[in-house]
């Protein structure tokens, strides 16, 4: 299975990033994995703009968006909310159908409980919107891994709840 890799973040280097780095390490053997950390690259959505035609790193992006099977989106919260790069992305596909019917997996990953529900719960409006499948949602938090220099470690425990969610997929 093809699956595109999102991180919500504004960051380049996230910690949302050395999640899915290593969800997809867990995983390279099974299947394929696009990562995409760009989304700070994307103009500001406006109807005008798309008037005038897609913008080619949206179209780059919405291309590897309808190539995969499936999606895994990370997500931290920024003031209860998904940050503002993770919307604009999906305000560039609300209408296109890139999303419709794709399977999807949301995760938010933050500091601690409760953070990320606010980040969730938007993130879920949206996805909703567009029509994705939601196949589970996951909240994850800094607190269930370890980060060593560049890399992160997940528990056995949360490597197996990681490996029931993509198998749901």
């Amino acid at each position: 299975m093809k699956i595109l890799m999102i991180s919500g973040s504004a960051r380049k280097k996230s910690s949302n990033l050395l999640l899915l780095s290593a969800i997809g390490e867990m995983f390279e053997d099974q299947h394929d994995f696009i990562y995409f950390n760009d989304l700070a690259d994307f103009p500001l959505f406006t109807p005008e703009k798309l008037d005038k035609g897609v913008p080619s790193p949206v179209k780059e992006f919405k291309n590897l968006l309808t190539e995969a099977d499936a999606v895994i989106i990370s997500t931290p919260e920024y003031t209860h909310n998904i940050p503002a790069v993770l919307k604009n992305m999906l305000e560039w596909c609300t209408h296109s159908g890139e999303f419709e019917h794709k399977p999807v997996l949301p995760i938010t990953f933050t500091p601690q409980e409760p953070r990320g529900k606010y980040a969730m719960q938007s993130l879920l409006f949206s996805l909703k919107t567009m029509k994705a499948h939601v196949a589970v949602e996951m909240s994850l938090y800094k607190t269930d891994v370890s980060i060593e220099k560049e890399s992160m470690l997940l528990s056995e425990d949360l490597r197996s709840i990681v490996k029931e969610a993509i198998e749901m997929l």
